[in-house]
């Protein structure tokens, strides 16, 4: 078991934040337990509740959960605890120093902003965040901000979603990534997604990104999957769209199953299906309907957000997975 294993299992809550699996310190094996973080307490509350007493998949073992008596997220900086939004649309003008001003000037609160640069090209990368030392003050910037111009464009603004800012690594020194360590995975999750939009409404909304290679709204599902051709075009929509409107809801993204990868493809079906060259990951323990546990009923699309590409080191809630 490592952590690549613990997020195919549990990664298609879309809530995974962290994922830590604890080793032996000289031999660098696993011991047989680690722990997992989700973004609510709902999430994992629903995870224990369905997948606790199941089989785990490829082995013989079943499933114990019980919760963490500590929550990774107690190990925080101070920083998180300020109150801070995404801000995504930004013209290629806008500056640090542009944003804080347009922020600022309504909201006496505003402690900083930041436009993400590109390393590469020395660029904005088109999406900044903001940090309030005041919630409601945040809060009411979510609502009254959206659509404001800086410059020449009109901003989206979104929740600042967690992230660790160097990753949990195991005693061999390995990290754990959001996305289970695939550096070619490139399918990026789309959940809460409006039932009215369309596979081309989702082509047109990500495609401002780069070369999109499919996309796939399963029949049904509040929910989508875009495939880019390539792995930087999909983080950086991880980061420009997690949060923003599409249609008429709000989105959540996450990082989606790799189709390269074949750990949990099994013969009958139960784990995945493919359509237009994409493997949809569906999690353990088929019992109809889309492969949820009996136990648990299939997640409210609301409860999805996106375990990587925020603002501030993580938090929230984990179960101890033995």
């Amino acid at each position: 078991m490592d952590e690549n294993y613990l997020h195919n299992c549990f990664g298609y809550t879309g809530e995974v934040v962290a994922i830590k699996v604890i080793r032996n310190k000289q031999t660098g094996q696993s011991e047989g337990y680690g722990f997992v973080e989700f973004y609510s307490h709902a999430a994992a509350e629903r995870v224990l509740e369905g997948f606790s007493g199941h089989i785990m998949p490829n082995t013989d073992q079943p499933f114990r959960l019980n919760w963490a008596s500590f929550s990774m997220g107690d190990r925080r900086s101070d920083v998180a605890s300020d109150h801070s939004i995404f801000v995504g649309d930004l013209a290629s003008d806008v500056n640090d120093a542009t944003l804080l001003e347009v922020f600022s000037s309504r909201y006496s609160s505003v402690k900083g902003a930041k436009v993400v640069i590109d390393a590469n090209t020395g660029r904005s990368k088109g999406y900044g965040f903001v940090r309030f030392g005041d919630d409601s003050e945040k809060t009411h910037a979510m609502t009254e901000m959206n659509g404001v111009y800086c410059s020449s464009r009109p901003m989206r603004i979104g929740p600042a979603t967690p992230r660790k800012s160097s990753g949990t690594s195991g005693s061999n020194g390995s990290s754990a990534r959001p996305d289970g360590g695939d550096l070619t995975n490139t399918t990026v999750f789309v959940g809460g997604l409006d039932p009215d939009v369309s596979e081309e409404d989702l082509r047109q909304a990500f495609s401002q990104y780069g070369e999109i290679s499919s996309v796939k709204i399963p029949v049904g599902k509040q929910c989508g999957f875009v495939q880019f051709a390539q792995r930087k075009n999909a983080e950086d929509a991880l980061q420009g769209l997690n949060g923003s409107t599409i249609g008429k809801q709000a989105v959540r993204l996450s990082w989606g199953r790799n189709p390269a990868n074949k750990q949990f493809r099994g013969d009958n079906g139960n784990m995945q299906w493919k359509n237009g060259g994409v493997y949809y990951a569906a999690p353990p323990f088929y019992n109809g309907g889309y492969g949820y546990p009996a136990a648990a009923p299939f997640p409210d699309p609301g409860m999805y957000a996106a375990p990587a590409y925020g603002a501030y080191p993580f938090y929230g809630n984990q179960q101890q997975v033995s």
